[in-house]
């Protein structure tokens, strides 16, 4: 399971004690993920009523690659967008108004949890709704006052890379080390004049919860910040718009795009560069499932994603170039 820091009933109960959601019930380690520990948390509820289906909440210790200073961003965030209906969790805050507290020397947030399953074989008519839901979480993200820089921007998957080295990555694959250059190529791109407001930028199926063709949660906001909206889309794209074996899936490619642009139109210079981003997301997955293959610890039970499936994907984004959106 993705849990690094065990903790026990007895720390779990503390912890939960400083929330209005009542007494812990129980609690079970996740096993997706492999930055931080999470639990699946069942409490009494607020009211404190046993066997009356309780309340069940995330919560998540923060063990690696979150500054404890973005906390304050991505579950202000996470507030700001449900304020606005969007379909994602809460953050519950405990009895003094905080949003995370320190555990065993490690920030914990307690979340919301939300009904439904994420799918595993995408129809187009969830892609359409999953696309239609991110332009609308884009346009009620635009008056978030906070701001945070992109920590995987092109620039920094260039650099996870290099600091891998050629020779390390071709323990994984042969093919691995001729992804430094690409990267280096993606991170010399200008999107400085994109459209901006904040972006999800790690929108896996995994990441949404629906029922039938409904979205009924986003969630993992861990890579959140304010960049290029259609950076964001390239992200799901390249995430949702292949099948098992890397092939391609146009109805999904399709049926994402033109819900986004439901939405929120596409403008000239972001249809123009959206082949370009969606080769640098790719890489972006491929560097840091390499920097994971690389360096996660023998002994977490955790399960290492392969690197070589954005490998394919950045291969078929690079041959079909402009004819993305045709």
């Amino acid at each position: 399971m993705a849990v690094y820091t065990h903790l026990g009933a007895e720390d779990l109960a503390r912890l939960i004690a400083h929330y209005d959601v009542g007494e812990l019930v129980s609690a079970k380690g996740i096993a997706e993920g492999v930055s931080n520990s999470n639990w699946m948390v069942e409490t009494t509820g607020a009211d404190g009523a046993k066997g009356t289906g309780g309340a069940r909440f995330i919560l998540t210790l923060y063990e690696r690659r979150i500054d404890y200073a973005d906390l304050p961003y991505f579950l202000d965030l996470l507030d700001h967008l449900a304020s606005k209906g969007s379909p994602v969790p809460r953050t519950m805050h405990d009895r003094g108004g905080a949003s995370y507290r320190m555990v065993e020397g490690k920030a914990a947030a307690l979340i919301e949890f939300l009904p439904g399953v994420s799918p595993t074989r995408p129809t187009p008519a969830q892609a359409r709704a999953v696309g239609e839901v991110l332009a609308r979480l884009h346009l009620a993200a635009l008056d978030f006052p906070r701001t945070r820089a992109n920590a995987m921007d092109f620039a920094a998957s260039a650099a996870i890379l290099d600091a891998c080295g050629a020779d390390r990555l071709a323990t994984i694959d042969a093919a691995l080390p001729a992804m430094l250059d690409a990267a280096h190529a993606a991170a010399a791109l200008d999107l400085s004049a994109l459209p901006q407001s904040q972006t999800h930028t790690d929108l896996f199926p995994d990441n949404v919860l629906m029922l039938g063709d409904k979205v009924t949660g986003l969630i993992d906001f861990y890579f959140a910040c304010t960049g290029p909206m259609a950076l964001d889309l390239a992200v799901t794209h390249a995430a949702w718009c292949f099948d098992g074996a890397n092939a391609y899936l146009p109805q999904l490619g399709s049926a994402l795009i033109a819900g986004y642009e439901s939405v929120r139109p596409l403008e000239p210079e972001e249809r123009a560069l959206l082949p370009a981003l969606a080769k640098g997301v790719c890489l972006r997955f491929v560097a840091s499932r390499a920097e994971d293959w690389l360096d996660t610890p023998e002994d977490a039970l955790v399960t290492r994603k392969d690197p070589m499936q954005f490998v394919e994907r950045w291969q078929f984004y690079d041959r079909i170039g402009a004819g993305l959106l045709a």
